[in-house]
């Protein structure tokens, strides 16, 4: 059915508007592509995933993932990109490349390699003739929530001017006082805790996790930052459930095999024609503006 299918692509599309964001904060802000954020979002899902295994409630789980992934991204930022700031950027991404790697082999020797599965987390409700489960539901919400409340953060908060500040001109920035290496270290950690978040919902929502549940999901996560336009927040929210709807049609009504082509082939489209994304995205010195 059409509407269950939409229903399901929002959902699916809220997830990667999640990962998105994540990956558009910094890229806004230092004007590199964090790779290891796919992995932040792994980590953070099996670490609500054993929460909820060992019978803590889902506001635990979902604090404990977030909180894991926002640590994890700490020490990413101060060996992985620290040191390396002033190299050309593809320096610092090949290094949070390396932290991917070194993440899922970690994960692997924790959880092993096997799917982990749990029920399907929360109730099924029905809504005339659509199927919605409660963690459908929790998806949606909470990234609507984390989408406003970053939006929020980096355009109406001292923090979030100061942000920007660093992403228009990091060197002017810290000529005006602004702490640039502070306000580097916040976005790792900001990213981190929304990749955190979405991972925990995401593996609870399908109620299995492998250490390479990141992969896949942060691939789809840089095409949908890409379609969006780089760094825009907003574009994030309007690209993700257009590719989680595209997505979850292509494989009702096409096949599963031909999905990836849809996604990718429409990225690069949008790239062919409109390379700044569907909302634009100035650049600026060091990154682009958020």
């Amino acid at each position: 059915m059409l509407i269950q299918q939409l229903v399901n692509g929002l959902t699916l599309g809220a997830v990667y508007t999640l990962l998105a964001l994540s990956y558009s904060l910094v890229m806004g802000i230092l004007g590199i592509l964090n790779l290891a954020i796919a992995e932040l979002f792994m980590i953070g899902g099996f670490i609500g995933f054993t929460l909820i295994s060992a019978g803590f409630p889902l506001p635990i789980a979902v604090l404990g993932g977030m909180l894991g992934a926002a640590s994890i991204a700490i020490i990413v930022e101060k060996i992985g990109y620290q040191p390396l700031r002033d190299a050309p950027l593809v320096t610092p991404m090949l290094s949070t490349l390396g932290f991917s790697i070194i993440l899922q082999n970690i994960a692997t020797n924790i959880w092993g390699s096997d799917p982990l599965q749990l029920p399907i987390f929360g109730e099924q409700f029905e809504i005339g003739p659509i199927r919605i489960g409660e963690m459908q539901l929790l998806v949606l919400g909470a990234t609507v929530v984390l989408v406003a409340l970053t939006a929020y953060i980096v355009q109406k908060t001292p923090m979030g001017r100061a942000l920007r500040a660093v992403a228009e001109n990091r060197d002017v920035a810290r000529i005006l006082g602004v702490s640039a290496d502070r306000l580097m270290m916040m976005a790792f950690i900001l990213s981190g805790a929304l990749a955190g978040v979405a991972g925990v919902l995401i593996a609870l929502h399908y109620g299995a996790i492998t250490p390479y549940l990141g992969v896949e999901i942060g691939l789809k996560a840089i095409a949908v930052m890409v379609i969006g336009g780089t760094t825009r927040i907003w574009g994030a929210l309007v690209a993700g459930p257009l590719i989680g709807i595209a997505e979850v049609l292509t494989v009702a009504y096409g096949g599963s095999q031909i999905r990836d082509f849809v996604v990718y082939g429409f990225m690069i489209l949008i790239l062919l024609l409109r390379p700044q994304g569907l909302l634009g995205g100035a650049r600026s010195d060091q990154g682009q503006r958020v």
